[in-house]
């Protein structure tokens, strides 16, 4: 893999900050719990088709009382696209050679009053240079109430960027996060962007502020669950989501169809996967 550039090398030592914030964060909820559990932290490395060098990545887990299964991971890759894949990847189509680095999150958790969500962001450089992602909160039981604080909170970081910029998020994610075959949504949604270009400067501080508006809200709202007593009937609901979660995510997912084209690590990018689900 090629050298980073000074705007490769900020975005990946942002991605791999936020990472750093956000676990040390999910294990203070452990802590608070009465848990011990830790992440537990993989290296791996990328070959790429030319055979040289693609990068790599670092898988995180964390398996514990609060956090039935949650992954963060952190990656930064670069090579040649292979075949027509290069196609589907903006600014590919021209010159198959790419770089990207970002930071993905899963959480699954272990009460059903409590939401899993869903965070991912990341910049990529092909012929040309953009940032996406954005976050959405899965939860099998709604509340109203974490519903409102989690999109609020979203939309207090994405006003200073632009007026518009969390309606359009908004929408974009509401159609992305939607499962047709199943003709209902993922979750209650947040916001979901793609392809933003132009001003490196200002589009990272979107990001990050992507990145600041998650630590803000989702750890806020899981306090505000973890202890809610639950039953066996709400169980089977959150099993039953879960399972609405997998297919979302094996069927449509552009970050796992990333992962998979790209020779990413196998057990990073299906770390999305809750460790229990089921198909009635």
């Amino acid at each position: 893999m090629a050298p980073l550039d000074d705007q490769q090398m900020t975005a990946r030592t942002w991605f791999e900050q936020l990472r750093d914030m956000i676990c040390a964060e999910f294990v203070a909820i452990e802590r608070e719990a009465g848990s011990d559990a830790d992440f537990d932290y993989l290296a791996w490395d990328r070959t790429d088709p030319s055979g040289e060098p693609g990068g790599g990545g670092v898988r995180g887990v964390m398996k514990g009382k609060v956090f039935e299964k949650v992954g963060v991971n952190v990656s930064t890759v670069g090579g040649t696209f292979e075949g027509e894949f290069a196609k589907s990847i903006h600014g590919a189509a021209e010159n198959p050679g790419f770089f990207a680095t970002g930071i993905s999150l899963v959480a699954h958790m272990a009460n059903p009053h409590v939401p899993a969500v869903h965070m991912n962001t990341r910049f990529l450089v092909t012929t040309k240079r953009w940032f996406g992602g954005g976050a959405d909160l899965n939860p099998p039981i709604p509340y109203d109430e974490d519903t409102a604080d989690f999109h609020a909170t979203l939309k207090a970081h994405c006003d200073p960027h632009g007026a518009d910029y969390y309606d359009r998020y908004k929408k974009w994610a509401d159609e992305y996060f939607y499962i047709p075959h199943r003709q209902c949504h993922r979750g209650v949604g947040g916001i979901f962007a793609d392809h933003i270009e132009g001003d490196f400067d200002a589009n990272f501080a979107f990001i990050q502020d992507i990145g600041r508006a998650f630590i803000d809200t989702y750890p806020r709202i899981v306090r505000r669950r973890m202890n809610t007593p639950f039953t066996g009937a709400d169980t089977a609901e959150m099993l039953t989501w879960r399972g609405r979660y997998a297919e979302f995510n094996l069927v449509y997912d552009r970050g796992t169809l990333f992962g998979l084209k790209t020779g990413g690590n196998i057990d990073a990018i299906l770390m999305s996967l809750p460790p229990l689900a089921t198909w009635a």
